[in-house]
């Protein structure tokens, strides 16, 4: 018997568990963790799953600080207990549920439901892995109150996740995403927990909702006779295992392009991710087999989206005639400028159209935005404050495109949710318009720059993981509050702005204005050069996130490599300065 303190909240969460109506399997793994393994048997059950900016995410294990069949079943009741509140019986709530290639998905998925069915609320669920795009379209089409996504998005394997929406389409916010808590809070035990399995109150869906949402993509394209003249336009596509393998080369090809070449070992959905380090389109490994196919075929273009397809990594060729891989910020801002520029073309603005982006987000789409008289609006990290904005505007304004740094756009707004089946198809339809000029997409990202300035972002995460992780992340973002800096890459701090207490510092004049913006424990340093760099503690993963975004002008082509060099170096001396490395 180990003789290592245990966490008390832990011993009596774990205690619970042992002591409630849990299979044996499960008491006897908690057996071995209290025998073996006293730090796994605090990392399990020091907390509850909480919804984060994502929703419910964690390890699968055993735990109430883990994903498994009693902490989804508990989360789905409190969340049933909510709708019900908001949407009582007779009012006929339902609900849509999708899921992706995970490791247990499928089974966490049908839990959800016969949960919700046992409560008494219609459910509607996907019969196999679908995009979560398609779940946000799918609660709009089908008149829902609610929908849930299992998926943990890009994590590593050993992850699974919960995505909750609500009626609009978009992921719980603020008061619905709290109040879910607190009914998931009360749900003391699975005794608590109302399952129907078989229940004629799930109905199960799928190519019905495929065809119309795609017919609802196909609304968004702005040049069909470039595509139509540029059809053979070479792509190449990887889901990296996930489930974009079901839907994306469909789209694409119902777009109009003929010549979608798929990376074969990744177009198998396989939740282990067997043949990548992790199924993130950020990294670049994650990308280099489509690259290497690429090579080999010809091709022009590369497209890789993540497990529950809702985020897309883009890799082009440079003028050297090499792929390079775009970051979030070089695709939003192809994107945001191609759309914008088409609709300025095709005479389709009006003067109540709005983008949207997030606080940590370039500040490109801005500029280009102004330049087209397009109103841009900036909210919390989370793709579900997009969604919010766009529903606070919903007859008032409309929204054309809008994305974050990290790999989600949308466009349109039928879908409440980073889109990386629409975003495949409109990515790859700037590819054609700029085919047509005899240029790439990395050469419209050039002109770009010589527009409207050259930005620079980067990011760094810093991990740390477990209780004592999450403590250390906590007093990283004590002691920047207490001590921020006074001066950044040899430039003045010149305002300061704090998420948390909602205000915003002018340090020279030594004032404060409000916010407008939710409660986010986030702190963003701008200086008198006019660089931005954000500090934020992940809501998804046991991270502590910085941003960084520099900016300068760019007067010719030939610029672009020196210019390029003296904003990475910039960065990097602020990393260094602010002893992140």
């Amino acid at each position: 018997m180990t003789t290592q303190p245990i966490d008390p909240q832990a011993l009596k969460n774990a205690q619970t568990w042992l002591d409630g109506n849990y299979s044996e399997e499960t008491k006897t793994a908690i057996r071995e963790m209290l025998e073996n393994n006293p730090t796994e048997l605090t990392d399990s059950f020091y907390q509850n799953l909480e919804f984060g900016t994502g929703g419910l995410r964690g390890i699968m294990g055993v735990g109430t600080n883990r994903m498994n069949e009693y902490t989804v079943s508990m989360a789905t009741q409190g969340l049933a207990n909510y709708l019900l509140q908001a949407f009582p019986l007779n009012t006929n709530p339902k609900v849509a549920i999708a899921f992706d290639s995970r490791n247990n998905s499928q089974a966490f998925a049908r839990i959800t439901a016969e949960v919700f069915a046992g409560n008494g609320i219609k459910v509607f669920l996907f019969e196999s892995l679908r995009p979560t795009p398609e779940l946000s379209f799918a609660i709009r089409h089908l008149g829902c109150q609610g929908g849930v996504v299992v998926t943990a998005s890009h994590n590593p394997k050993e992850y699974n996740g919960y995505k909750a929406y609500w009626n609009d389409g978009g992921q719980l916010v603020s008061p619905h995403d709290k109040n879910v808590i607190q009914e998931v809070l009360k749900i003391s035990s699975v005794d608590d927990v109302k399952r129907a399995a078989n229940s004629p109150l799930i109905e199960i869906i799928g190519e019905n909702i495929d065809k119309v949402y795609i017919d609802k993509l196909k609304t968004l394209s702005l040049s069909p006779e470039l595509i139509a003249k540029h059809k053979n336009l070479k792509i190449v596509y990887t889901p990296l295992h996930g489930t974009g393998t079901k839907l994306v080369p469909r789209a694409l090809k119902e777009f109009g392009f003929t010549e979608i070449i798929p990376e074969e070992v990744q177009s198998v959905p396989d939740g282990n991710f067997p043949s990548i380090h992790s199924p993130n389109p950020e990294e670049k490994a994650s990308l280099q087999m489509a690259i290497d196919k690429a090579k080999q075929t010809g091709a022009d273009l590369v497209l890789a989206t993540d497990p529950d397809a809702d985020r897309v990594g883009v890799a082009v060729r440079n003028s050297e005639n090499e792929f390079v891989l775009l970051n979030g910020n070089e695709t939003a801002s192809v994107l945001v400028y191609y759309v914008l520029r088409k609709w300025s073309e095709n005479k389709k603005l009006t003067g109540k159209e709005f983008i949207v982006k997030t606080i940590v987000t370039t500040e490109l789409l801005k500029e280009i935005a102004d330049f087209y008289k397009v109103e841009c609006f900036d909210v919390l990290t989370g793709f579900k404050f997009i969604a919010d904005k766009i529903l606070e505007l919903e007859g008032k304004k409309q929204f054309i495109v809008g994305g974050e740094e990290s790999y989600g756009y949308l466009i349109g707004d039928f879908v409440r949710d980073k889109d990386a089946v629409a975003s495949c198809c409109m990515i790859a339809e700037a590819a054609a318009w700029a085919a047509e000029q005899k240029k790439t997409i990395y050469d419209i990202l050039t002109e770009i720059y010589l527009q409207f300035g050259f930005f620079k972002e980067n990011l760094l995460s810093i991990t740390r993981k477990g209780k004592t992780g999450a403590d250390e992340i906590k007093q990283m973002m004590v002691d920047f509050r207490n001590n921020p800096p006074q001066s950044l890459g040899n430039s003045k701090v010149i305002c300061i702005k704090d998420y948390q207490k909602q205000i915003s510092k002018d340090v020279l004049l030594n004032t404060e204005t409000p916010i407008n913006q939710p409660k986010s424990d986030v702190l963003q340093f701008f200086t008198e050069d006019g660089s931005k760099i954000t500090v934020r503690p992940s809501g998804t993963e046991p991270k502590i996130k910085f941003y960084f975004g520099m900016k300068t002008q760019l007067t010719d082509k030939q610029e672009y490599k020196e210019k390029l060099a003296v904003l990475e170096s910039k960065i990097n001396s602020i990393i260094k300065e602010m002893q992140l490395q």
